[in-house]
């Protein structure tokens, strides 16, 4: 199988190709959509055992220097001055209107800050943190790194049989060593840890997680579809410049400080939508019968327009279609019936709490 033209390949790209990865464009990269297990076995085994995730397309830098964490904050409503060391945690990085230029993970390393952004949003998020930076604190990208996800219940217990020390890492821990940075953490609402590596030991590693019990390789369809149910959003589908954290039901991710500070890019709108309330919220949808609603659904209630599905296929731990999308506040609570037009038909479907399959994550 030869790489699609025009594309980055990762490190993994002969690896993908050695297992039958069927190879499709995402985010300028050549990346495994399934292997020849198909994408409903590979979301299955995660959920029941551990998938092997190759997303080593996502952007990865450092932050070094003093005050480091204080220039972050300028963009974020996130606490990371006060993130601990061995920590890792979730943020948005806002623009001045309060809508979202990416979601992305900051890790505290000590003398370091570890940030793992959106492949598709790492030529914006990069340079917009670097403008931001006082004297003495640098940016260093990291791209000679590669990323894989090791996903699933069986995931830790079989990564503890290399690396011992993993056993006893909490949720949002981070483990820094033999060159490797692994935080228990995942897209999937599943156990599991990411982990960094130089480029050059990406595929050997990757093969021994391969040998380990229970693992095997998943690809982006199992991704999309793992994390459509765990209830968690995708940049430039479920979030993007025009939605706000408020909007996005993304409010937990806003720092208690913070929220007394108002020192953030777009501070001023967060500030009024909490205090006011907005016109329209995230939330889980439940269409009945079989059939899917994709994104840039319609929805409508009592014949008006209301909304707009932003994520939406097949569940197969929950068996059933589901789906994300924004709504007007006043049809946002749980349970509120509401019509999908599927190609111009009427699909009854109602507000579902999120997520749709319970998270796993070892706290």
């Amino acid at each position: 199988m030869t790489e699609l033209p025009d594309l980055l390949a990762t490190p993994l790209s002969a690896l993908h190709r050695e297992l039958g990865g069927r190879m499709v464009p995402f985010a300028g990269y050549s990346m495994p959509v399934q292997y020849p297990a198909g994408i409903m076995a590979e979301h299955l085994h995660t959920r029941a055992a551990a998938g092997l995730f190759d997303v080593s397309h996502m952007g990865q830098a450092e932050l070094v220097g003093e005050g480091a964490a204080a220039a972050l904050e300028r963009l974020t409503p996130a606490d990371v001055q006060g993130l601990k060391p061995g920590r890792q945690r979730y943020g948005v990085l806002l623009n001045e209107q309060g809508g979202i230029i990416d979601d992305f993970m900051f890790a505290n390393m000590g003398e370091r800050l570890f940030l793992v952004v959106n492949a598709s949003r790492k030529h914006v998020d990069l340079p917009l943190i670097e403008s931001v930076l006082p004297r003495g604190v640098t940016l260093r990208p990291l791209a000679d790194r590669a990323l894989l996800a090791l996903q699933g219940p069986g995931a830790v217990a079989a990564l503890a049989t290399i690396l011992p020390d993993l056993a006893a890492l909490k949720f949002m821990g981070v483990w820094e060593g033999q060159g490797m940075v692994i935080s228990r953490s995942g897209y999937t609402g599943e156990d599991g840890v990411e982990i960094s590596l130089p480029a050059e030991q990406a595929e050997s590693f990757a093969k021994t997680l391969l040998g380990l019990p229970g693992v095997m390789p998943a690809g982006l369809g199992a991704r999309d579809s793992l994390r459509l149910e765990a209830g968690l959003c995708l940049y430039g589908n479920d979030i993007d410049e025009t939605t706000s954290p408020v909007e996005a039901n993304l409010v937990w991710s806003i720092g208690k400080r913070r929220r007394m500070e108002w020192n953030f890019a777009g501070a001023e709108t967060i500030r009024g939508q909490l205090d006011h309330g907005v016109s329209r919220l995230r939330v889980g949808i439940q269409p009945q019968g079989r059939q899917p609603a994709r994104g840039h659904t319609p929805i409508q209630a009592a014949g008006l327009d209301i909304g707009e599905i932003t994520s939406g296929g097949f569940g197969p731990s929950v068996n059933a279609p589901v789906a994300m999308g924004y709504v007007a506040r006043e049809h946002a609570a749980d349970g509120t019936p509401l019509e999908l037009l599927v190609r111009g038909k009427g699909l009854s479907a109602h507000v579902a709490p999120l997520p749709f399959h319970p998270h796993r994550y070892a706290r």
